[in-house]
């Protein structure tokens, strides 16, 4: 994490989405603007919790991991989002792992500034309820819509979510073979029946694996193949 020194950025971040009036003037005090490289961790599962960030540049990828060291992807989050929110309100440790898939700019503020200036602010408070509320309505749209797409559909829309960052047109991912059985729990199929489709979608041109990435080589044809991105917000 780098903190970016400034102000004007910052202001233009809070304009833009607008939400001044969410930080009073003494919670503007204690906000920074931070960036994340792709691939940084913004927290870990178990870690002790102490910062809000909210989201206003990149995407982000959340997930867990079991006792066992298995992996599950939960979700992709594009601005604008909370992290730490939950974590606030309950005063517990992290619940999942937030890592950048791409370059990332957060707002940043401690919990004790606020606690101390904010819990008495209703845009603040009234922000934080409209976010926690979407992230249960999106979690219960995800869990009836994704199983009631073919694997081939559900996979065009994880290799979009995890390739491109819309707000940053010049960015492109890879996605490393590795990380195909997390791939296969995430969209709720087969690792066997993921390597079928993966080949299915090579024969078609829409993907490429090579060298032990998948890389795609018709992104029209996949977004047209995944109608609309089903892991993204909408």
């Amino acid at each position: 994490m780098k903190e970016i020194q400034d102000t004007e950025r910052l202001l233009a971040y809070l304009k833009a989405y607008s939400i001044e009036p969410v930080f009073n003037e003494q919670l503007m005090a204690h906000l920074h603007l931070c960036s994340f490289a792709q691939g940084e961790h913004i927290c870990s599962k178990g870690d002790p919790s102490g910062n809000l960030y909210v989201l206003v540049k990149g995407k982000l990828k959340i997930f867990t991991t079991s006792p066992e060291g298995k992996t599950l992807i939960i979700s992709f989050k594009s601005p604008l989002e909370l992290i730490g929110d939950v974590e606030y309100i309950q005063g517990t440790e992290m619940i999942n792992t937030v890592e950048a898939v791409s370059p990332v700019h957060m707002l940043c503020i401690e919990y004790r500034w606020l606690k101390k200036y904010g819990k008495d602010h209703p845009p603040l408070l009234h922000f934080m309820l409209e976010i926690i509320t979407q992230k249960f309505y999106r979690k219960s749209n995800f869990l009836s819509m994704n199983l009631m797409h073919p694997v081939e559909v559900r996979l065009a829309s994880y290799l979009l979510s995890i390739f491109y960052d819309e707000s940053d047109p010049n960015f492109t991912g890879q996605l490393n073979t590795i990380s195909l059985v997390d791939t296969a729990n995430f969209i709720g199929t087969s690792y066997r029946h993921l390597n079928r489709v993966i080949q299915k979608l090579s024969q078609e041109g829409l993907i490429e694996r090579s060298n032990g990435l998948i890389l795609i080589k018709n992104r029209a044809g996949l977004s047209e193949l995944a109608s609309r991105n089903i892991y993204e917000p909408t």
